[in-house]
């Protein structure tokens, strides 16, 4: 294992959920989290029930220092590339906290440019709590958006797939057209485009 936690007292996590969709943002959150006020049960967001996400989320919002959400939007992940526009939108995650933290530790192999000094954990989510923490955050945070999205097409089946390319959500796109919340740029979008241009 090739990261250490440092010696700090603000230190914060970063995580982001929705880079593999084909619609919608990329969502990302910072958190900083209280020793005073611990919350168990802390994992990656995808080994844990939608209903544990939602209680420890509610856990988080109430008993961390402070968290933010950040987000890229799909016209700037077309624009950027997924990378660079999941990088914007952990920027956005930090400058967004009320509490500046002293150090980052951010899930993955690379960080963002950061006004602090910043730590790339691989598999972060599950053996950092901050950055498990903030995991759980940004994917209640975009399950919510992807619900709502289901209300506005219920044809697309955004609740079962959270846009991810499944045969399902694939044969909507090519049944009901483009939305404006697809990702323009992704191969499989793109390629219906094509054949419908």
């Amino acid at each position: 294992m090739l990261w250490h936690r440092p010696e700090v007292q603000l230190l914060c996590g970063v995580d982001e959920v929705g880079r593999g969709p084909l619609v919608g943002a990329v969502v990302t959150a910072a958190v900083i989290l209280d020793p005073a006020r611990p919350i168990a049960g802390l994992t990656d967001s995808k080994k844990l029930s939608a209903a544990k996400r939602e209680a420890l989320a509610q856990q988080i919002k109430e008993r961390a220092l402070c968290w933010a959400l950040g987000r890229a939007e799909p016209a700037e992940i077309d624009r950027l590339n997924i990378l660079h526009a999941t990088m914007l939108a952990m920027q956005r995650a930090v400058a967004a906290l009320t509490i500046q933290p002293e150090w980052a530790m951010i899930d993955g192999n690379r960080c963002p440019e950061l006004p602090m000094p910043a730590t790339a954990v691989v598999k972060g989510d599950s053996l950092v709590p901050e950055i498990s923490a903030a995991s759980i955050l940004a994917k209640v945070a975009r399950d919510a958006e992807m619900a709502g999205l289901d209300e506005r097409y219920p044809h697309f089946g955004f609740a079962a797939h959270k846009g991810y390319p499944t045969a399902q959500h694939l044969a909507a796109i090519g049944e009901y057209g483009i939305l404006a919340e697809h990702r323009r740029s992704f191969k499989p979008v793109r390629l219906i485009a094509e054949r419908n241009s």
